[in-house]
């Protein structure tokens, strides 16, 4: 079984193409990467470059009024603001930290232009499919108002194609949906991990005592029905804000630096001044990958909540999606790569991940720096926890049916795979949670090409619409 899990991660995440550039460098393209930087750069051109044509909009649809089901509650569905909330929360987590770390380390701060590059590209992919999976939503008997996601707009979209016969599986949907459910299992427990080593690092906290605090305030929260978003609605605002606030204090203080930061970023990210081993390749890459996977465009988590969302315009929660995708990577992990870039390299020598950038805090800030990290990635990933098991719901749904009891022994699964992380590290069980995102790209990627029509019509009609009301 591990022999099997090994081999699919190296099929999707491994190098399949390595292409020589002058001064003994390489471009390395992995599976993944050839899938969605193609598809972003498509969906960009086909949206007319919508992340920079229509980002007013994107600011706009967040003071859209909540919308209500038709004879549900009108704390049943969410409004588009619920929908980013829930979002961010997954995406702004340890990538956001450990992940852009790693990048700047591996390939210089060249790294962090091409992380912005691909937030920018990114952008339109997860347009795309959140609008598709308001489209397609259906009522959501279990827990209220809407679900949906790309398990239910696969499973429409290829049921209309055969005629309109209802069927109550669709191959490629049950793959994504298991998928998923692999995946936030596996990042469970990465999660508590990484929260133990943080808190070990600065308080010399035992990894069980966090473990079991970590899991009990799960549990209290996630078995309430209406508590997750009530929670991240106050959470990721707060944990958002504080880091970009951190931040803009920091680069306050090294003002003067500020101006060498941006010039070493522009310099390596087109090889004008190399201080990476294996060159200009090796920093495109890294910026490529660690946007990609931090920001999730494509791999088809965050339409899971836009799906739960009720509006007059479906065009409108893909355009508070795609804004996600710039507060993940254009906001937060910009906050992680100046917290680097303004820290003397000499003072983070040999260190690596978060003792690295704990290490940076520690130089900017002292021991509150250190402490602040450790609190941040605590929030960060905590509320990832509360994300992913949102997005959990209607995946379970779409496999095990309209019932309770699956959807506890899911969270019940999640909770114990969170305890064991807390307390020791298997490679294996992180290998599996990049694979079930790898697949889940890989499925939903295979379907917005031909879907991707639908998305553009509605576009469409959005501008029209639009349109018409300026000129009334």
């Amino acid at each position: 079984m591990i022999a099997i899990i090994e081999k699919v991660y190296q099929f999707l995440w491994g190098d399949w193409i390595v292409l020589p550039l002058p001064g003994g460098s390489s471009f390395r393209l992995s599976l993944l990467v050839m899938i969605l930087i193609p598809a972003g750069i498509w969906f960009t051109i086909r949206t007319r470059f919508l992340p920079i044509r229509l980002f007013p909009d994107m600011l706009h649809t967040l003071f859209e009024k909540k919308g209500k089901a038709e004879g549900e509650s009108h704390n049943s569905t969410l409004s588009a603001l619920q929908t980013l909330i829930v979002s961010t929360a997954t995406r702004v987590g340890m990538g956001n930290l450990v992940g852009v770390v790693a990048a700047i380390s591996a390939g210089g701060a060249g790294a962090v232009f091409w992380m912005w590059v691909t937030a920018l590209i990114g952008s339109s992919t997860a347009f795309v499919e959140a609008t598709l999976a308001q489209i397609y939503k259906e009522k959501d008997p279990v827990y209220g108002g809407y679900r949906g996601g790309p398990a239910y707009y696969m499973h429409r979209f290829i049921q209309e194609k055969r005629g309109g016969k209802k069927k109550r599986y669709v191959g490629i949907s049950i793959l994504f949906a298991i998928s998923g459910l692999i995946c936030w299992c596996g990042i469970s427990q990465v999660i508590s991990n990484s929260v133990t080593s943080a808190f070990h690092n600065a308080f010399h906290i035992p990894p069980i005592y966090t473990t079991v605090v970590l899991v009990a305030l799960a549990a209290v929260i996630i078995f309430r029905k209406t508590a997750t978003v009530k929670v991240l609605d106050v959470l990721v605002p707060i944990m958002a804000g504080c880091y970009f606030l951190i931040t803009v204090i920091l680069i306050c203080m090294n003002f003067s630096a500020l101006p060498g930061v941006f010039s070493r970023i522009f310099e390596e990210a087109f090889g004008i001044r190399q201080a990476v081993a294996g060159g200009l390749g090796t920093v495109v890459m890294n910026g490529v990958k660690r946007g990609l996977f931090s920001n999730e465009a494509g791999s088809g988590s965050a339409p899971c909540a836009a799906a739960a969302a009720e509006s007059d315009q479906p065009v409108k929660l893909g355009l508070t999606q795609a804004l996600g995708v710039f507060i993940d990577t254009i906001v937060i992990c910009s906050c992680t790569a100046m917290i680097m870039l303004l820290t003397p390299e000499s003072l983070t020598e040999g260190a690596v991940g978060m003792e690295l950038l704990q290490a940076a805090m520690g130089y900017h800030l002292g021991q509150f720096g250190v402490i602040f990290i450790a609190a941040t990635l605590w929030l960060f990933s905590f509320s990832t926890f509360l994300g992913i098991l949102y997005y959990a719901r209607s995946n379970i749904s779409y496999l095990f049916g309209d019932g309770m009891l699956p959807q506890n022994l899911y969270k019940v699964l999640a909770l114990v795979m969170m305890f064991i992380g807390g307390l020791a590290a298997y490679t294996v069980v992180w290998d599996l949670g990049d694979v079930g995102v790898g697949l889940m790209t890989v499925f939903n990627i295979i379907m917005l090409y031909p879907m991707s029509g639908i998305a553009m019509k509605a576009l469409k009609s959005y501008e029209t619409e639009k349109k018409n009301r300026k000129k009334g």
